[in-house]
């Protein structure tokens, strides 16, 4: 949060705003953290417009998270391949393995839908 007005000001420059309209890769999964919240992890597939002369198909599968109960049940109840469109932020994430920090990205969603 900005805690002054300076920082108020420079804050509102930045925007982290995702939107994605795909197809539901496959059934979502329920987690649950050491700390005892519960999430649900999905993955939607958004096809890239062909670039000319380009023989096959492109895709982008990104890696979704929804913490809030409302979200997680509305993406439990999706089934795999449905066009959905998704809302969120892009966050970075940190863990520790055996093998040493690692990170990834994925969207943290505040909106999901199934279009159809």
């Amino acid at each position: 949060m900005p805690t002054t007005e300076e920082d108020s000001e420079s804050f509102a420059d930045h925007l982290n705003e995702v939107r994605l309209r795909g197809r539901l890769a496959s059934s979502a999964t329920q987690r649950e953290l050491p700390s005892g919240d519960q999430l649900v992890v999905f993955r939607v597939i958004v096809d890239r417009p062909r670039s000319r002369g380009e023989p096959r198909r492109r895709i982008d599968a990104l890696e979704c998270v929804a913490w809030s109960a409302r979200i997680r049940h509305t993406v439990l109840r999706w089934s795999p391949g449905e066009l959905v469109d998704v809302e969120g932020h892009l966050r970075r994430r940190f863990r520790r393995t055996d093998d040493g920090p690692v990170s990834r990205v994925e969207v943290e969603v505040v909106r999901a839908r199934c279009v159809r």
